[in-house]
């Protein structure tokens, strides 16, 4: 593919989403300009008007792009996504294109490590439950104890990985001196040996599920994915384990992990991530008690557009140069 000179492209920026922080600054836009002052940078801050600037556009920068969209943008080599997932994005006409498509991994990491971690230590020491003692003004010591899960250490306790790209590894650094085993399942079942006592394909997901304490889903959202925590799976959690979700909601079989949950099968679920968002006020995920939800916040930072803005500049100085793109995504993989 011939990449056109800055002077020659036009990058157009379009973002909207209801919750605010998903939505680029006008600063990303201004950052772009002035390191490439040749280019052309049109910032969208809604869809009313796409159709108007996708014909001439050459780089696209957003998280969503609809097929009719797609097709329009007749001149367009470059889709880097804001968002680490690109499910949205994986419809046969993109799949098929020479376009280059590239997305926000990495990004996240270090709030979502810490928002994990965080997860892990309220599950562990039974956060929840005081809060909900707290509620009351009850002074629930005895009861957190007499409790069927009590308060347990992390140290010695096995944490599996499904999944263990940049948030898995960011994970992971935080938790080894916690005295923690480390397995991950991996696609080809390897992995750094520095960051994971034990990695494992993801064929033998089943035969180790029932030898995890914390369970953590960080795969990416693909058809192989789907449904991934079905209600086999869940089966073959030990019944003291907890599952973590912080990927993608269709990764878990909604209706499954609910009556699994109901039956006290396993110790519970952190959520940060449903299968419909906002969650829906009549779902029964709300008012059970070995639940804890939060509202898809782990990616959530004051430095997101901070780094969002450096990955896109170092992308566009190597794009310019002939060079290798960070985080390519692999159309035929879908991540």
């Amino acid at each position: 593919m011939t990449r056109p000179t800055p002077a020659e492209t036009k990058l157009l920026i379009c973002v909207w989403h209801p919750f605010t922080l998903w939505r680029p600054p006008a600063d990303v836009g201004i950052g772009v300009k002035r390191a490439f002052p040749e280019m052309k940078v049109v910032h969208l801050t809604t869809y009313d008007h796409i159709h108007d600037e996708l014909p001439d556009t050459d780089i696209f920068v957003g998280y969503s792009l609809k097929p009719e969209q797609f097709t329009a943008a007749k001149k367009l080599k470059w889709i880097h996504s804001t968002a680490a997932g690109v499910g949205q994005l994986m419809y046969p006409e993109v799949r098929a294109s020479s376009v280059v498509l590239t997305n926000a991994s990495g990004v996240h990491s270090v709030p979502m490590a810490e928002h994990i971690l965080g997860m892990l230590i309220a599950l562990a020491r039974r956060f929840p439950s005081a809060f909900r003692h707290q509620m009351n003004s009850h002074w629930g010591q005895q009861e957190i104890w007499n409790d069927q899960l009590r308060p347990r250490e992390l140290q010695g306790q096995t944490l599996l990985f499904v999944g263990f790209g940049a948030i898995g590894r960011e994970v992971a650094k935080r938790v080894r001196p916690l005295g923690m085993k480390i397995w991950a399942v991996t696609r080809s079942g390897q992995g750094d040996p520095a960051l994971a006592d034990r990695y494992l394909p993801a064929a033998q997901l089943e035969e180790v599920l029932h030898q995890a304490d914390y369970v953590i889903l960080a795969a990416p959202e693909t058809p192989e994915t789907h449904h991934l925590m079905n209600a086999q799976r869940l089966a073959a959690m030990k019944p003291t384990a907890f599952l973590i979700n912080v990927a993608r909601g269709t990764l878990i079989d909604e209706a499954a992990l609910i009556d699994t949950l109901r039956r006290r099968s396993i110790a519970g679920a952190a959520l940060d991530v449903t299968q419909r968002e906002p969650l829906p006020s009549d779902s029964p995920l709300w008012s059970l008690d070995n639940c804890f939800i939060t509202p898809h916040i782990s990616a959530v930072s004051e430095f997101l557009w901070d780094r969002q803005t450096g990955l896109l500049l170092e992308n566009l100085a190597r794009w310019f140069g002939g060079r290798e793109l960070i985080n390519r995504v692999d159309l035929a993989r879908g991540y």
